[in-house]
């Protein structure tokens, strides 16, 4: 059987036995099979109730024929065998058609597409007769009664009726209505969308979300098959889907998963006692939301390891272990794991996310199919008025569903930006004292800052200041990290980095986040940080706040690879200026920027301490010339960048080899005039 995790819904990836297989080994794996068929008799079936019922009571009655020939041990000829063998094969699909139709996170899905349920059911139907017809009873000793029950296993399954149902066929015409409502712009009636959804039993938010997860995953999913043909029909169905949640439920319940009622689920407690920041990929520093494992054993999140490898990389980013070869294997376990402390921490969590497999590139080129399109727009304005004059409840829940969706889509954020009530209502719930509100708020302000024209909206309307307030006074750590964030995307427009510079507790909001956050609101504000620095007023205001003490602080106490490495970018940047330079010798960071360069086998760490090293000595370089000189391990690695490292990072050491060369050179001739010892000089020096 195929790992019913790693298979598409709707693809039903059966194997016949080989021909040598043993009768025993066959018997055996039939039963097993067969028992988990009639085990969907306690699961609850969103649709072809009648159907899948009827193929397990008839697989049921052969499991009494199945294990009376194993019982019995009786010999068979080869036409039984080849009967059974396609039974075996018939099994299979039967089994996966019923994991499909009883999925609690697909009831949508399965029942848009139940009649080509039946469809499947009938064919296999039609194969268990055919294989009845063809098996051979002779030379069994088996009881009368079992012969009996098999020619009446044969008569029902020859004469069977499987059918689209007409219950799935009157729902599915109303799903399908509404689609077509969405493609023409007009929203649905509410009590239209909730018979729908108490027909498939999805009776609170979470429930409802959890559909729309597993489409988005299928969406990924079609995202690398070559003809995307079933793309529209899902994003139209997951766009329902997002509509009903924004709708119809008030309240964002707390039901548990269902990952956490099956076996094998994590306990509470284990899951209380965990970090967030252990789920976090050591490339991005973010949520792994499908993380693989390399041949190195370490893991990370699927599209960053790609996005590595797609940049010319064979090595490990992490160990820096050249690879053999590129495989990846999925995490089932680890996933498991992140989607349940997600779940019980009230994190949210999508799937796919922005970064799962291709979502991201039909979420760029449009929202996937005019229904889906339409039904975002008409939702944007539905949300931006419950921002706009709604109870704080509302307020609140409208802007956490802003959040989730505007995190993964730029066509999202278009929507929400275009309806002019959105920005300022958001802007305002982060005054109102709601912790919660101010937080979900500032998160979607946050991802909307990644449009441009928010930052035009934000900045009209006073946002700049609100946000250094959240900053520096944010009920909750989360809003003051997403602050951060939004800060860095608002930076990027030329006036903004000044404006931000000189407002009161910019800097210094920054600066305690760089103290004492998490390592994700420490990297949030690395990343503002040296966006603002590139503004040239903002330079000695972040030297006048002790940024270098900080920055060095973080090189020697960090774990996190990414934290070293933006620290050494921001590092390299105050280093350009000679004012910056100064404050990282005298504050005794260079001796760290050196051991790092020396053992660090990060690309981006090695490139930025060549850059860090090379402005060092160019603007002071009395001071580090000869201490770079004296140490051979730096020459060494100097020496090795010049060959395997970066172009970039080849032509930094370079240059700076140059310099040393040439005050070398300049040393050794003062040293043979003057009679004094080269080792006397560069230290007088």
């Amino acid at each position: 059987m195929a790992n019913d995790n790693a298979r598409r819904i709707m693809n039903f990836p059966a194997i016949r036995p080989c021909e040598s297989v043993a009768l025993t080994s066959l018997l055996s794996s039939m039963i097993n099979l067969g028992h988990k068929i009639c085990g969907y008799k306690s699961r609850t079936l969103f649709a072809n109730k009648k159907n899948a019922r009827s193929s397990i009571l008839l697989i049921e009655s052969l499991l009494v024929f199945l294990e009376e020939i194993r019982n019995e041990g009786s010999m068979v000829g080869d036409s039984l065998v080849l009967s059974l063998s396609e039974l075996y094969w018939v099994f299979q699909k039967v089994h996966f058609l019923l994991e499909d139709c009883t999925r609690v996170d697909a009831r949508l899905l399965m029942l848009v597409n139940s009649e080509k349920v039946s469809n499947h059911l009938r064919v296999l139907i039609r194969a268990i007769a055919l294989a009845m017809d063809v098996m051979s009873l002779a030379g069994l000793d088996v009881d009368i009664e079992v012969i009996e029950l098999v020619d009446l296993v044969r008569t029902r399954a020859r004469k069977a009726t499987v059918e689209f149902e007409r219950v799935d066929r009157r729902f599915v015409r109303k799903v399908l209505l509404i689609v077509n409502k969405f493609e023409r712009g007009i929203a649905p009636e509410s009590r239209d969308l909730r018979r729908i959804l108490e027909h498939l039993g999805i009776r609170s938010w979470n429930e409802c979300n959890r559909e729309v997860k597993f489409l988005e995953s299928e969406m990924s999913k079609e995202c690398l098959t070559s003809d995307k043909r079933d793309l529209g029909l899902l994003s139209s169905l997951m766009a329902f889907l997002i509509y009903c949640r924004c709708i119809l439920f008030e309240d964002i319940d707390s039901v548990k998963s269902d990952f956490q009622q099956r076996d094998g689920g994590f306990s509470s407690e284990m899951i209380q006692g965990l970090n967030s920041d252990d789920f976090n990929c050591p490339i991005t520093l973010e949520i792994m939301t499908d993380p693989v494992t390399i041949s190195t054993g370490q893991t990370y999140d699927r599209l960053s390891i790609l996005k590595w490898f797609r940049s010319g990389n064979r090595t490990c980013p992490k160990t820096g272990e050249r690879l053999m070869y590129t495989d990846l294997v999925q995490n089932l376990a680890l996933k498991q794991l992140v989607t349940q402390y997600c779940s019980e921490k009230r994190i949210p969590f999508s799937e796919t996310d922005v970064r799962n497999h291709g979502i991201v590139k039909s979420s760029i080129a449009g929202a996937g199919s005019l229904a889906a399109a339409q039904a975002m727009s008409l939702l944007a304005k539905y949300l931006a008025g419950r921002l706009a004059v709604g109870t704080i409840q509302e307020q609140q829940k409208a802007a956490y569903e802003i959040r989730l969706l505007t995190k993964s889509s730029s066509f999202n954020w278009t929507c929400c930006v275009e309806v002019g009530e959105t920005i300022p209502s958001l802007l305002n719930l982060l005054c109102l004292g709601n912790p919660a509100a101010q937080e979900n708020a500032m998160a979607a302000l946050l991802n909307l800052s990644k449009y441009p024209k928010t930052n035009q909206l934000v900045a009209g309307n006073g946002g700049l200041n609100l946000v250094v307030d959240v900053l520096n006074e944010g009920l909750k750590p989360e809003a003051r990290q997403h602050a951060a964030g939004a800060l860095f995307y608002l930076s990027s427009v030329e006036n903004n980095k000044r404006e931000i510079g000189k407002m009161t507790g910019s800097i210094s909001g920054l600066m305690n986040l760089l103290r004492d956050g998490s390592d994700r609101a420490k990297k949030n504000a690395l990343l503002t940080i040296f966006v603002l620095l590139m503004c040239p007023e903002n330079h000695s205001k972040f030297l006048e706040s002790g940024l270098v003490p900080l920055l060095k602080n973080m090189l020697t106490n960090s774990e996190r690879e990414e934290l070293t490495t933006h620290s050494l970018a921001t590092l390299s940047t105050l280093s350009e200026k000679l004012d910056g330079s100064m404050a990282i010798i005298h504050s005794g960071t260079l001796p760290i920027i050196i051991q790092i360069f020396n053992s660090s086998t990060s690309k981006p760490a090695e490139e930025y301490c060549v850059s860090l090293l090379l402005s060092l000595c160019i603007n002071a370089g009395t001071y580090t010339v000869p201490f770079f000189i004296k140490n051979s391990s730096l020459m060494e690695s100097l020496y090795s960048t010049l060959t395997s490292g970066t172009t970039h990072s080849s032509k930094k050491a370079s240059s700076l080899l140059r310099i040393l060369h040439a005050f070398d050179e300049n040393v050794s001739d003062s040293s043979i005039a003057s009679g004094t010892s080269q080792e006397q000089v560069v230290t007088a020096w």
